[in-house]
């Protein structure tokens, strides 16, 4: 019985390792593309303006 509690905590816990990894992946990746993306922006500033 306590094999299979421990089996099956086990395969939650990487499962939550391996979706933490890939939001953090995620998460930093689309901050590094907004902060480009601003940039860009902030270059192209005098061209925007009226």
């Amino acid at each position: 019985m306590n094999e299979r509690a421990y089996k099956t905590m086990t395969g939650v816990g990487a499962g939550n390792l391996a979706i933490g990894i890939i939001l953090l992946v995620v998460g930093l990746a689309s901050g590094i593309l907004m902060i480009v993306n601003g940039g860009r922006l902030l270059k192209a500033k005098s061209d925007l303006m009226f």
